[in-house]
């Protein structure tokens, strides 16, 4: 498929022929929900911790005798049942992760480029250049109408760029290596420099 290329002032710089295989599919949703859902798990800290009977600060003493009280025969106030007691069978630190093929996770990345393209929301910009300064930069994208948008570099980042671009909440800048299905879908632009979809296709080809 044939997408013209523009600059961040808005002007036409070509066009570019991109990969039909990257950006040509159709989007699978089971694909995409496999590969978010992976990734949101593996980013989950797993620090939640509860305390066991065994953890708990309370009197050991018994509470009752064992006979003749009429009442259940227990031996300590740290049993779950009581208030202040440990927590039985509750939340432990431990990992979330779960294994998923590198090559479903090659397919959702393709999937999620291939879903952008085909909603419309895919530009393919020039180069980044910025000198820095963030007002001057935010009204470059306010002038091409993004809002929730990434932008996809090559190998590496303008410096300028990346200065200009770090206060701005709704913008995310990435090297094509920093490339995942969760922040594509989550923004509602996806940016691609030129240099950037020759990286992603020698990533995936």
């Amino acid at each position: 498929m044939k997408l013209d290329v523009i600059t961040l002032d808005g002007d036409a710089a070509g066009s570019v022929e991109l990969s039909d295989d990257l950006f040509g599919l159709e989007p699978r949703r089971d694909i995409l929900y496999r590969v978010v859902r992976w990734q949101r798990n593996k980013a989950q800290q797993g620090t939640h911790k509860v305390k066991t009977r065994s953890e708990v600060s309370y009197s050991t003493k018994k509470i009752v005798r064992q006979k003749g009280s009429g009442g259940a025969r227990h031996g300590s106030r740290k049993a779950p049942i009581f208030r202040k007691g440990g927590v039985y069978k509750g939340p432990t630190p431990r990992s979330h992760a779960h294994e998923l093929t590198k090559k479903v996770r090659r397919m959702g990345l393709m999937h999620a480029l291939s879903s952008k393209a085909q909603s419309g929301n895919l530009v393919v910009l020039d180069e980044l250049r910025a000198e820095g300064k963030t007002g001057a930069l935010a009204k470059q994208l306010a002038n091409l109408g993004w809002k929730r948008t990434l932008i996809i570099d090559g190998a590496e980042i303008d410096s300028g760029f990346a200065q200009a671009a770090r206060n701005l909440g709704q913008v995310d800048v990435l090297p094509s290596a920093g490339a995942n299905v969760m922040d594509i879908l989550k923004r509602d632009t996806l940016v691609i420099t030129k240099a950037g979809v020759e990286a992603l296709e020698a990533r995936l080809k």
